[in-house]
């Protein structure tokens, strides 16, 4: 007779990262998935679309903050795990606007992890053996790398420099707390920057697509050498269910695309798969469409990860390159043009206008650059 599938209950999974793996796990049937979103300018249930109508993908529109609903959701589905993707995630956002911030990452972790602590201390022996609590978190809580500093390994003091970093940091050390005095079997994990499908385009990946395939400004902070590591999120969801799975409880694991690039890099590779792939666009070449705008406050130089721990215990390492994943995700975004049109809100366009539009202060560098193929 075939087991029944686990329950699992996924914070935050109409988001980015979130709805990548609820629509992996249910396309390989891994999980019954319990789908808690709070559906905030980030989340959108079109992303969800092709499961629409499965029966093991329960969604609940809610907060991780509201404790009578997380305890009837307990209660009513029993979950095996909960994975944590729920949070406010963008530091441009933090900067102008930390409160929300504190208020989801910090206190609504700790509402979820109170209450997965008595619904995990009323379950059997042998179902406490089998629950677990992955927390989500970023590579932010580490701070900012030196350009020939080894990467963060999973023992380097936190040093967040953004209040998104701050608010992260906080809930990691309260998911770490709360299985020392608690018990609770947790695991976190601290991933790189993510790309690829369904990302919401404020990111720099997705706003850089959209901008040149229209023909609009292509602005980079500063002199656009901030490095980060890439990470496809496939790769990352994959990593994920791997740690939920065989992770050791109450460790650690950073997650890395092993791909540091410089942001103007990944425009001007952007700008050569738009090139390729749209040969007759009046914008050619999009690299001409590159601007400078003024560096954002505490703006971090250099991220990296030390990604060994996961590759010797869990034997992951990512299946994409930086190139692959990027092609996939251009020719994503240009080929789901219904998709953009639903997140690109007012809410949205004020947000572009604000920091992109005429009134954001221009960098007294060069203004346009030459694209790199």
């Amino acid at each position: 007779m075939r087991e029944e599938s686990p329950t699992w209950l996924v914070t935050g999974g109409a988001g980015f990262i979130g709805s990548n793996f609820v629509l992996g796990q249910r396309a390989a049937k891994t999980a019954r998935i319990i789908n808690l979103d709070k559906l905030t300018y980030a989340g959108n249930l079109r992303s969800l679309e092709p499961i629409k109508d499965d029966p093991d993908h329960v969604f609940v529109h809610g907060d991780i903050g509201e404790s009578p609903l997380v305890a009837e959701i307990f209660r009513r589905h029993r979950p095996q795990a909960v994975v944590n993707f729920a949070a406010e995630s963008h530091v441009d956002r933090s900067i102008y606007g930390p409160q929300v911030f504190i208020q989801t990452n910090v206190v609504g972790t700790l509402t979820l992890l109170e209450e997965s602590r008595r619904y995990f201390e009323g379950l059997s022996a042998d179902e406490r053996d089998k629950f677990r609590f992955l927390h989500v978190s970023t590579d932010e809580v580490y701070g900012s790398l030196e350009p020939e500093a080894p990467p963060f390994s999973e023992t380097s003091p936190y040093a967040p420099n953004s209040p998104y970093a701050a608010s992260k940091a906080a809930s990691d050390h309260l998911v770490r707390a709360y299985h020392r005095t608690y018990g609770l079997p947790t695991l976190i994990t601290n991933c790189s920057n993510n790309y690829g499908p369904l990302q919401f385009p404020e990111k720099l990946i997705p706003l850089m697509i959209l901008n040149g395939a229209q023909g609009k400004p292509l602005p980079i902070y500063g002199d656009g050498k901030n490095i980060r590591d890439w990470l496809f999120v496939n790769d990352h969801c994959e990593a994920l269910a791997l740690v939920l799975k065989q992770g050791r409880v109450g460790e650690t694991y950073n997650i890395g695309g092993a791909a540091e690039l410089a942001n103007l890099e990944v425009v001007t590779a952007i700008c050569g798969i738009l090139d390729e792939l749209r040969p007759d666009s009046p914008f050619l070449p999009h690299a001409s469409l590159i601007t400078f705008v003024k560096d954002r406050p505490g703006h971090d130089r250099r991220y990296g990860l030390d990604t060994a721990k996961i590759a010797r215990e869990l034997g992951w390492r990512p299946r994409e390159s930086f190139m692959s994943g990027l092609a996939a995700t251009v020719r994503w975004y240009l080929a789901h043009q219904e998709w953009v049109e639903s997140v690109q809100t007012g809410e949205y366009q004020q947000w572009i206008k604000k920091h992109y539009g005429p009134e954001a202060p221009k960098h007294t560098g060069t203004e346009r650059t030459s694209c790199i193929r």
